[in-house]
């Protein structure tokens, strides 16, 4: 059995991208960034509400991470399959039952649990919209849509951005809980464009699995690799534990994951329909180093979201409103450097000009910034940091795009949110290493050095990788955007 793809109820003019798509995939995909991102001013005041210190605190950041970084690529696989509507209209409804759950919560274990709903509510929202776009591709003829990239960009990556902005004020106006509840009408939104707008699927048996340019495979077997599953999920869940609290009696947990990683290998590569291709993608070295450039890229955000936010207030002293607020200039230039480069589908410069401004900002923490930095010093860095936040991600999603297998551009889509999760866990294991202390100056600057270590790592990466000087240039005029 296979599937087709049916189009919305009125169809889009021939050749022109369907923008009625675009609000359901632009909410659907902020759910899970904007969800990360508003928890980094609620840390300190849910510990002090429930009484848990930052090392259990630490689990509402990783139970999140966990649950989508082995969530995405599985249903992602499913996007692939059943099409992006079932998945999506499921993950909304998850969504606010966790944002319910959460705002009732009488301790943290059950807040953890309701991280974990959301995290695993959330993992539809990107691979569906990577799904449209790369349909809507094959349907207008535009295989390079960067416009519409862009603006994906801009949910996906500076709605992280704007996120701490809207904790710290929706906390001042009714207490942390509010973080949770607002998932409640957030994801009544995506329930409701998601059933009017979203393409239905039905399934046939007289479709071909692919057309004849390797556009995206509509009609994708309705099969899941469910061992497969089972092994990557152990694998990556053995690994990320260790990951969030690394020391020798923990050891085991690596033993497990290389255990269940040399089962995945053996099993995916004898797998008639494998979960994950490693064949096709150990033969797609460009698309294994943008998952690399992906995991340097949020290690360096997440460290510096989560650790100049905890400096901000415990460090500097303001408040979680103030600290939101002092985080908006980031936001607003992230948002310029996005829009300003979106529409251009070449990657390179985007990523040369990211990582060197991370490293600016490194080393004005490093060099500059203390416990009596004047504010307008702060506000310096965060305009600093906003470039990277809109650069960075974008490149790496508009790499991804051209470098998947379209058959599988759901599955690879949620692939690379893995890794970028897999770089906010090493994030957050770094916060806890360099603030263990607590979040002080001499903290800070030891995280500095080691972010600036990585945004090092991630220019070299990019000025190594010739593959990316092919992307963006137009080899036919069916690639112009």
């Amino acid at each position: 059995m296979t599937l087709l793809h049916r189009e919305p109820r009125t169809s889009a003019p021939a050749g022109a991208f369907d923008r009625r798509l675009i609000p359901p995939m632009i909410l659907g995909s902020l759910l899970n960034p904007v969800n990360s991102s508003m928890l980094a001013v609620a840390l300190i005041p849910i510990g002090l509400a429930l009484g848990a210190p930052p090392s259990d605190t630490v689990w509402l950041v990783s139970a999140l991470y966990l649950a989508t970084a082995v969530g995405q690529p599985v249903v992602g696989r499913l996007v692939d399959a059943y099409g992006p509507r079932p998945l999506y209209l499921t993950g909304a409804a998850l969504v606010g039952l966790a944002g319910a759950l959460g705002a009732v919560a009488p301790n943290l274990p059950v807040l953890v649990v309701a991280r974990v709903l959301i995290g695993l509510g959330t993992c539809a929202g990107y691979p569906a919209a990577m799904y449209l776009i790369r349909s809507e591709g094959q349907r207008t003829g535009r295989n390079s849509p960067s416009g519409v990239l862009a603006a994906l960009s801009v949910a996906t990556q500076v709605t992280a951005v704007i996120g701490p902005t809207l904790g710290g004020l929706l906390i001042g106006v009714g207490g942390w809980r509010t973080i949770f509840t607002v998932n409640v009408p957030l994801a009544a939104a995506s329930l409701v464009l998601g059933w009017r707008r979203l393409p239905r699927a039905r399934v046939a048996a007289d479709a071909e699995p692919s057309d004849a340019d390797g556009a995206p495979s509509l009609a994708r077997g309705a099969r899941l690799d469910v061992p497969g599953v089972v092994l990557f999920a152990a694998t990556l869940t053995s690994a990320m534990l260790f990951l969030m609290d690394p020391q020798a009696a923990h050891a085991y947990l690596l033993v497990v994951a290389a255990a269940a990683g040399v089962g995945f290998v053996l099993r995916e590569r004898r797998a008639a329909d494998p979960f994950i291709d490693l064949r096709l993608l150990g033969g797609n070295r460009p698309l294994i180093a943008t998952y690399l450039r992906q995991v340097l890229t949020f290690t360096v955000s997440y460290a510096f979201l989560y650790g100049y936010t905890q400096w901000l207030e415990a460090g500097r002293g303001l408040s979680a409103s103030a600290a939101g607020l002092l985080l908006l200039p980031m936001f607003v230039t992230g948002i310029v450097a996005t829009s300003t480069a979106g529409r251009r589908p070449k990657v390179r410069g985007k990523l040369v000009v990211g990582s060197l401004a991370q490293i600016a900002a490194c080393l004005v923490l490093l060099l500059v910034v203390g416990s009596a930095t004047p504010i307008w010093v702060l506000v310096l860095v965060a305009v600093v940091a906003g470039i990277p936040q809109g650069l960075n991600g974008l490149a790496n999603q508009n790499a991804l795009y051209h470098q998947a297998d379209p058959a599988r551009i759901g599955s690879a889509a949620g692939l690379l949110r893995t890794f970028t999760y897999l770089g906010a866990l090493a994030a957050a294991a770094a916060n806890a290493s360099f603030f263990a202390g607590g979040a002080d100056t001499a903290g800070l600057h030891e995280l500095s050095v080691f972010v600036m270590a990585c945004a090092a790592a991630l220019l070299v990466l990019t000025l190594v990788d010739q593959s990316l000087g092919r992307i963006g240039v137009p080899s036919a005029p069916k690639g112009t955007s």
